[in-house]
């Protein structure tokens, strides 16, 4: 009898990691994916990136709105859990399968292991910085299985009470697609975005959720630096988290100079990793950053906190949420290394979450957890 495995996405940044697992169930006689899609993607303002999925053309998809645009991450949970309840109740699934550290990846946790399904979280293990953390962490504690970036964040895992055997380092999931003779070119994406620039650099900030009240202050701080450079940005709105909204309101002040700024609410995944791969450098606070960008031997500037406890890498630049400190930053990435640096896998990870769900001990897991003791 085929598996039902329930993926859950609720951004553009999680599907992205997920995609490459999705697309090798898609054609499997022994599991049947479906897709629970909520969150950003079903909000226009942030590009209604649902459109994304659908242009997949994955068999099994279901759309549930799990905010409005006033909604605090506590409700947001709330929401989602109520949602999610009910469709894993109609759909009766195997595993449900939750990546990462946002309140989507949390109700999942919730929902799977109050429901008596396997829940496989996706990139646990990780340290970041801020609320994040918190929240990876908690999933990880609710989750049966566990498939890592590397051997640090399985440690990480045990260091947390989880079982050895139930944690599967297979990379980062993303990286399969980093390499993949389907992206676009170059051309073909400044085409379809409309940039006009020959050269380039991309701006993705989020909000930090434990500094909401500084946020104004980082934002503009940033802002006057990428203009005062003179370089030319492509500007990608934040997640929707708390903060947010100032983050956009402050993109006005640039987004009618497309001299020098173009500035969009999302961008389709494959496109991001088109102009990633081109671009001078990265700045802000995204993961990308810091993940991504250092298999292109992409330079990056990573500010302020959110990404505080990632790995030190010779292609980036850390630096305070200050203009000064910015400004030094982006006259002195030029001269950091652009040598490709693989520390998340090596593109294979969607073979290895194969062959892991092929094994018949893996679904004998017992659903009642235990913590192991150092």
């Amino acid at each position: 009898m085929r598996k039902n495995i329930v993926f859950l996405s609720g951004t553009r940044a999680d599907f992205g990691k997920i995609r490459s697992l999705l697309d090798i169930l898609q054609n499997s006689t022994e599991f049947e994916a479906h897709i629970f899609v909520t969150g950003m993607h079903m909000l226009r303002k942030y590009g209604y990136t649902c459109r994304e999925i659908e242009r997949r053309g994955y068999k099994n998809i279901y759309q549930y709105i799990n905010q409005n645009y006033s909604d605090t991450m506590d409700s947001v949970l709330a929401k989602t859990i109520a949602g999610l309840s009910d469709y894993v109740k109609e759909i009766q699934p195997d595993m449900l399968v939750v990546h990462g550290d946002r309140v989507e990846a949390l109700a999942g946790a919730i929902v799977g292991s109050l429901n008596n399904i396997l829940v496989a979280h996706i990139e646990g293990g990780e340290v970041s910085g801020t609320i994040d953390d918190l929240i990876r962490h908690s999933v990880s504690k609710l989750s049966h299985l566990h498939f890592v970036t590397n051997e640090r964040a399985k440690q990480r895992l045990i260091q947390l009470g989880e079982i050895d055997k139930n944690i599967y380092p297979i990379g980062s999931p993303d990286v399969d697609s980093l390499f993949s003779p389907d992206l676009p070119s170059l051309d073909e994406v400044k085409n379809w975005y409309g940039i006009p620039f020959e050269k380039y650099s991309i701006l993705l900030y989020h909000p930090v959720t434990t500094e909401v009240h500084d946020v104004e202050r980082q934002i503009h701080e940033l802002v006057n630096a990428v203009v005062d450079s003179e370089k030319n940005y492509v500007v990608i709105y934040p997640n929707n988290d708390s903060g947010s909204e100032r983050i956009i309101n402050e993109y006005g002040r640039i987004e009618n100079n497309t001299l020098s700024f173009k500035v969009y609410p999302s961008m389709r995944f494959d496109y991001f990793l088109t102009l990633l791969k081109n671009a001078e450098f990265i700045i802000g606070n995204s993961s990308s950053a810091l993940m991504e960008a250092p298999y292109y031997g992409v330079p990056a500037i990573n500010i302020g906190t959110r990404q505080a406890n990632r790995a030190n890498l010779p292609s980036v630049i850390n630096c305070f949420s200050e203009f000064a400190a910015i400004k030094n930053a982006i006259a002195s990435v030029e001269s950091l290394p652009r040598e490709p640096i693989q520390h998340f896998g090596e593109g294979d990870s969607s073979k290895k979450f194969f062959a892991i769900l092929q094994s018949e001990q893996l679904w004998e897991i017992n659903k009642q957890k235990t913590f192991v003791d150092m």
